[in-house]
């Protein structure tokens, strides 16, 4: 597998995973990405500074996965939000999870932030485990403006 930055022609197929993804756990209802417009263009969404987006593919080229941090508008100067985390299922219990999490962690210190927020939802509950396991803490209520009012858990981590 490899990690490389997002490109404009990769918009299609990474929206295609994560709608996928969401639908195959029930978890494409309104309030999520799932119905996000700025699904369809992360290209450009991750063209704003101290944003990036990651973009896993396999041996073969194939896109089989991505994630990212961007510095979400309302959240505190010294965090970022970890986002659009999603792996197709050929891609998910070998440790990719962990590296895209783990390189975008490395990547929010060197921006600068000094913490980590995201967002998800019980149906994902396999993320929430792998969050867990970095270390991520629930939250009460949400943070920043991010507009996903589907998402009803909310953790955060403290970058060492």
């Amino acid at each position: 597998m490899k990690l490389r930055f997002i490109q404009k022609s990769d918009n299609q197929a990474i929206a295609k995973i994560i709608r996928d993804t969401l639908a195959e756990f029930g978890a494409n209802h309104p309030g999520t990405v799932y119905f996000d417009s700025a699904t369809d263009t992360l290209f450009e969404v991750f063209q704003k500074p101290k944003s990036i987006y990651y973009i896993a593919e396999n041996k073969e080229g194939k896109i089989v996965g991505g994630g990212g941090i961007f510095p979400t508008e309302g959240l505190p100067p010294d965090t970022c939000e970890l986002v659009k985390m999603y792996l197709l299922p050929e891609a998910r219990g070998i440790g990719l999870g962990k590296l895209i999490i783990e390189k975008c962690l490395q990547t929010a210190k060197e921006n600068g932030f000094g913490r980590v927020y995201l967002e998800s939802m019980p149906e994902l509950k396999q993320a929430v485990k792998v969050y867990e396991k970095f270390g991520f803490t629930y939250l009460c209520s949400p943070m920043g403006n991010s507009g996903h009012f589907g998402c009803d858990l909310h953790m955060i981590k403290n970058l060492e």
